[in-house]
């Protein structure tokens, strides 16, 4: 009998993946604004309106990995397709909470907030793009 080790991700790097939201970093900015705007009107309401947009980027937006590609999806229309041979680096930020995800490709740069599950984000991650973080 074979057994899988536990460090191995749970799909196939040949299978579609969609990642699941996380409204923790949004939910966590529009908290953060009530004492905030307790302190600093603007700057309550500015942090509000931005957790408000990250709030509504991670309803209608999905992202997939796909055999060779990372693509966004607003709906079923396709926005961006990121294929991993163009990658030359990714790092998540934030080790306890994690808030944003950097990758570099040839010939630019992305800063994405974390607006979806954390864990697979890695797990794919790791799967695909076999990078040093």
């Amino acid at each position: 009998m074979t057994t899988t080790p536990t460090n191995l991700p749970p799909t196939a790097p040949t299978e579609t993946v969609q990642l699941s939201p996380s409204y923790a970093l949004p939910i966590a900015l529009m908290l953060l604004a009530i004492p905030l705007g307790w302190l600093q009107l603007w700057a309550g309401g500015a942090i509000a309106l931005f957790g408000v947009f990250l709030l509504i980027q991670a309803i209608t937006l999905r992202l997939l990995f796909t055999e060779t590609a990372l693509e966004i999806y607003r709906g079923d229309r396709l926005i961006r397709n990121f294929p991993y041979s163009e990658w030359q680096n990714w790092r998540i930020f934030g080790s306890g909470a994690p808030i944003l995800f950097y990758f570099k490709e040839i010939n630019s740069i992305h800063f994405l907030p974390i607006l979806f599950d954390p864990k697979m984000l890695r797990i794919c991650l790791e799967q695909r793009c076999p990078f040093i973080p």
